[in-house]
Parts: structure tokens; sequence; C-alpha cells
């Protein structure tokens, strides 16, 4: 099993972006520039779509050995067997996720400041994202945090940290001079011709960060 800590490149859907590609050769093109994770992360669908689209992720990750979060939804992670759950700040608390799905499973939480990253430490988050940094096309008007608080939180957090929004090539050397080394990417991974190139140039920026 694949632990959060080796994360680097964190890919949250945005099937807005697949064009003509379907679920199934997204997830091989990610697997295939070597990304470990997927969080499947759709707003305006039914439950029963949600469900049935989870069904499909679980069984395409599984396929290639990489971890599947389902982003808001608890119940759902837990009925596909997903690997964790990803919790807005206006989902249910990450103590009851806890509870739904137990003690082994990865819980994610949203945070936009060093002290909602602690209150989601101390809740039982397997990891704490924060965000967002920049500008991005998924969230529009919302106020972004700049790099400074990555810093501030990296400091003071005992648990890993993501990052996310508006994360493209052009500021990912920006974004892993602050420490962090778990990337959230949207459109600069899903929005590329190839998915698996992006991924796998991202991926290796990462790890060469790391070095």
């Amino acid at each position: 099993m694949i632990d959060f800590s080796d994360i680097d490149l964190y890919p949250v859907t945005g099937r807005s972006y697949y064009k003509d590609r379907s679920d199934e050769e997204v997830i091989a093109q990610l697997a295939k520039g070597g990304a470990k994770i997927v969080q499947l992360r759709e707003k305006n669908i039914s439950d029963r779509k949600l469900y049935e689209l989870a069904l499909l992720y679980r069984k395409e990750t599984s396929r290639y050995g990489m971890l599947l979060i389902i982003n808001d939804r608890a119940d759902i992670a837990k009925a596909v067997e997903a690997d964790g759950v990803h919790l807005g700040r206006d989902d249910m608390p990450i103590e009851t996720a806890r509870k739904i799905l137990g003690p082994d499973t990865i819980i994610g939480a949203s945070s936009h400041n060093v002290e909602q990253a602690l209150e989601a430490e101390r809740e039982g988050a397997t990891y704490v994202n924060i965000g967002p940094l920049f500008t991005t096309p998924t969230k529009p008007g919302a106020r972004t945090i700049g790099l400074e608080p990555v810093r501030e939180t990296l400091g003071q957090l005992s648990i890993p940290l993501s990052v996310m929004g508006g994360i493209v090539e052009m500021n990912l050397m920006d974004t892993l001079s602050t420490g962090v080394r778990h990337i959230g990417m949207v459109t600069a991974v899903f929005g590329q011709d190839d998915i698996a190139a992006a991924t796998k140039r991202f991926v290796n920026i990462i790890r060469n960060a790391s070095r």
C-alpha cells in the first residue's frame, strides 16, 4: 500500500478537460506518467452518476496500483472501497468521516491558513491541503493565499501538507521552493493533449527537487 507521504504529484480530476478521452484512457495515461494517486472531484453530477464513476475509478486505479481519493463523499468512498476521502471546509467533520471509514483510511482536509491546518491535524486528518495558492479556473473568484502560508504551515504541521490552486509549470519551482512536495494539479495535467507526458514531466520535477 502506498503511504500518502510518498505522494508527489497529486492529480485532481477535471473531466471537462478530457475532451473525447475516456476515463479509462485518462487513468491509464496518469499511470503511464508515474502518478501514484488520483482524486475524483466532480461536483455537478448526480449521486448515482458519482457512485458509478467512483466504481469505475476504483477498478482502473486498482489495475495500476494507484490510490483513489473521493472528494467530499465519505459514503461513496466507503461504498467503492476507495483509499480515502478529501473533505472541504463545509463537509462533514473529520471525526465523523473517521467513524464511517475506519482508522486506516486516508482522510484529507482543506485549509486556507495555518490555524485551519493545525485544527484538521488535531481532528485526525491524514494530510492537509492548503490553497488556493494562485488564481485558478477551477475556482474562479476564490481568494488566493500565495506561498508564505505554505512555509508557515510546513514549519508547524507534523502530517503531510499538500498544496493546490493554479499550480502550473511556470510557478511550480517557486512552489517547491517552500519545501512542499505534495503538489495538487488539475488543468496543468488534464488540460494537456498528452496527459502521460505532462504527468511524467511534473513527477520528475517534483522528485528531483526532493533530492
